[in-house]
């Protein structure tokens, strides 16, 4: 990217903000974002500092595989306060099952070592764990593996390669027909519907016991979220897509980094500017279609206050009545969600009565036949200025609170 695209960028971004707008968010992914160099984004935050509005702050997020990172960079991003996401899936047989270098290495060791770094200079950051078909089958393994590596924050997301297609289509859905199952439609290390609700129901039963508000992971905190009535901030997870979108190098704009295709190509913000690409029709049409195509069945789910269609990339099977339009992690998802749902409701509960969720926890390992109760938060109620319990990394006063 030349510095005359990034200037634009990151002005046209800045001046894209709702006035009311206290934080202003830059998110930089690659491929390898780390390729450029420190002096990339030692450039990224002057030109930031130079046009940042008085009584703004920037904020940025990085997206790695952890390979490159060095003391130099961690002391960088450190200093700029930085929220690296490193992708990890779990121990080393795992991991390099998918992740392997241009020569058919293996990274987990490079990996290891960049996640290392990042604790020890104190740099913010999550794991971004992708469950495909083989770290799928051992969900405690990759859960414990990222405790055992300090991490706090975790996503888990699914891998699913639709067979024959480069990116998927909104209008173009490619379905299941003729008896055909929705596994013979995707890649052989996409993971099975099935076998992601169940990994995610393995973690959260561990977590259930041991990690209420010591280890904060995603997908629970977007179902109490849902749970407590607010809209879940996981663009998959929204009624509507559409402000997630992607910049490349040379200025073009795409609806979203899912569909970085010609048919969702905005424009050139040398041409015309992100506002307006942001805001144009062809784009809002974009985010309402999640909506307008949602099947019947779906409408009809007792999850879809939380779920809503998921992401439209990965909605390319038949509901049971053959309507298109089906999330192909439908059932994972509706597993997911039952198990949990007594849970978030207890939870949710809670914090409408300005007490901590882990009291959830505590409860519960009560009960358990031969369990030896450990102190912890009790029945206080919750600090106004302390961390939300849901894990957003707000005060409790402006996320859940404030709600309530």
């Amino acid at each position: 990217m030349t510095e005359r695209t990034l200037t634009a960028h990151i002005c046209q971004q800045i001046e894209a903000q709702p006035a009311a707008a206290e934080e202003i968010h830059f998110n930089w992914q690659g491929g390898e974002p780390t390729l450029l160099g420190l002096g990339f984004f030692r450039s990224v935050v002057k030109i930031q500092q130079q046009h940042v509005p008085p009584g703004k702050r920037v904020t940025n997020a990085l997206q790695t595989n952890g390979t490159l990172l060095t003391d130099a960079w961690c002391e960088f991003l450190r200093k700029n306060n930085f929220l690296v996401g490193i992708s990890i899936d779990g121990p080393a047989d795992l991991h390099d099952a998918y992740r392997l270098d241009k020569r058919s290495r293996p990274t987990h060791n490079k990996t290891e070592q960049g996640l290392k770094l990042l604790n020890k200079h104190g740099v913010e950051h999550n794991a971004l764990v992708v469950v495909n078909r083989r770290n799928g089958e051992r969900p405690l393994e990759v859960y414990r593996y990222c405790k055992r590596q300090g991490v706090k924050f975790i996503q888990f997301i699914p891998l699913v390669e639709q067979l024959g297609l480069t990116g998927q289509s909104v209008s173009n859905t490619h379905l299941a027909s003729g008896g055909q199952s929705p596994i013979d439609l995707v890649t052989k290390c996409s993971v099975r519907p099935r076998q992601f609700g169940d990994f995610l129901i393995a973690i959260f039963d561990e977590w259930l016991r041991h990690d209420v508000s010591r280890v904060f992971v995603q997908i629970f905190d977007e179902a109490l979220a849902a749970w407590c009535g607010q809209s879940p901030s996981l663009c998959i997870f929204q009624k509507h897509c559409g402000r997630c979108l992607a910049f490349e190098h040379n200025g073009d704009l795409y609806s979203c980094d899912h569909f970085v295709e010609p048919e969702f190509k905005l424009g050139n913000i040398h041409q015309q500017p992100i506002l307006e690409l942001a805001n144009s029709e062809s784009q809002q049409q974009f985010g309402s279609a999640k909506e307008s195509r949602l099947p019947k069945y779906c409408r009809n789910c007792d999850f879809c206050f939380i779920c809503h269609g998921e992401c439209p990339r990965n909605r390319f099977v038949c509901t049971p009545e053959r309507e298109p339009g089906l999330n192909y992690l439908c059932e994972g998802y509706r597993r997911f969600f039952k198990h949990v749902g007594p849970v978030m409701t207890e939870m949710a509960e809670e914090l409408r009565h300005g007490r901590p969720v882990v009291n959830v926890m505590h409860r519960r390992n009560t009960a358990r036949p031969g369990f030896k109760k450990q102190p912890g938060s009790g029945g206080r109620t919750i600090g106004r200025n302390a961390p939300c319990f849901c894990g957003s990394g707000r005060k409790y006063k402006q996320c859940c609170g404030q709600r309530i």
